[in-house]
């Protein structure tokens, strides 16, 4: 793929987790085009390698791997490959999260009248649910990080860049779940940066605003390709009024990898949005 700008990432080994999608393949990519080896993991083995394929297939050095970021030993068993095949872990890229119907209301707003009706409101979220969401993303970011951390310890310009979410900040309706659980992960993100100070691995996140992925376009996009209500409303709240695009993502990973520009920097979490989280609606 086409970067922006280039940093020396020779020698260096990189593990994205969440790669068989459409915004963490494209970073894993990134990397491997900057002379890192990529270990490519996803639950779905098949598209983690499908998207290490097409980086190898360029002559880059990556691999796909199935892990389970919520199973410690699916992730211990990745890792000892990875050990094996490719070498220990200098950056980790914590990119695995999602949302579930079962913890997201039809409704922006309640109103007593939907307890009669069809509609699931706060009242229906399914504890299962919200514990899928919220371990997906919070505990999907702290399992990778205690199994491939340990590589880091005692070597130098070490990174782990967690991804959260610009409703971090302030939560979008209709997904309690998702937006606490990023909320988590921006708060873990600034923990870590300090609890690994001493040992020289920086620790920042990316907080995107909306892209357009595989999870998400339905929610965007009617079938005939027509946008719907929520998109109307998210491009009205994003003063550049637009969703983001997958590369305009890519940048910003690697000004925080790279040691010479962003090595005094650690607990950052920086929003990628277009805007929207700066907009007050008036």
């Amino acid at each position: 793929m086409s970067v922006p700008f280039k940093i020396d990432l020779s020698g260096k080994v990189a593990v994205v987790t969440g790669a068989g999608g459409i915004l963490c393949s494209s970073m894993a990519d990134a990397l491997a085009e900057c002379g890192a080896k990529v270990a490519l993991l996803d639950l779905n083995e098949e598209a983690a390698k499908q998207s290490a394929d097409k980086i190898a297939a360029v002559g880059k050095i990556a691999r796909g791997y199935q892990a389970n970021v919520l199973e410690k030993d699916s992730l211990k068993a990745a890792h000892e490959k990875i050990l094996e095949e490719l070498g220990a872990c200098d950056i980790l890229i914590n990119g695995a999260g999602g949302n579930h119907p079962r913890a997201t209301t039809d409704k922006e707003h309640f109103s007593v009248g939907d307890l009669k009706e069809d509609v699931k409101t706060f009242f229906d979220l399914e504890q299962s649910g919200v514990e899928f969401v919220f371990n997906l993303n919070f505990i999907g970011t702290l399992l990778p990080t205690q199994e491939f951390a340990r590589d880091m310890v005692g070597k130098k310009e070490c990174n782990i860049l967690n991804i959260s979410s610009m409703n971090a900040y302030t939560p979008l309706t209709k997904i309690p779940a998702y937006s606490g659980a990023k909320a988590a992960v921006s708060n873990f993100t600034q923990w870590l940066a300090v609890h690994f100070a001493k040992e020289g691995i920086r620790v920042n996140a990316l907080a995107p605003g909306f892209f357009v992925t595989n999870q998400n376009e339905r929610l965007l996009y009617r079938e005939d390709g027509s946008p719907t209500e929520r998109t109307g409303k998210i491009l009205a709240a994003t003063p550049m009024n637009r969703f983001g695009k997958t590369e305009e993502l890519i940048g910003s990973v690697l000004f925080l990898l790279n040691e010479e520009a962003a090595g005094f920097i650690t607990g950052v979490v920086l929003p990628i949005d277009g805007g929207f989280s700066a907009y007050s609606g008036v």
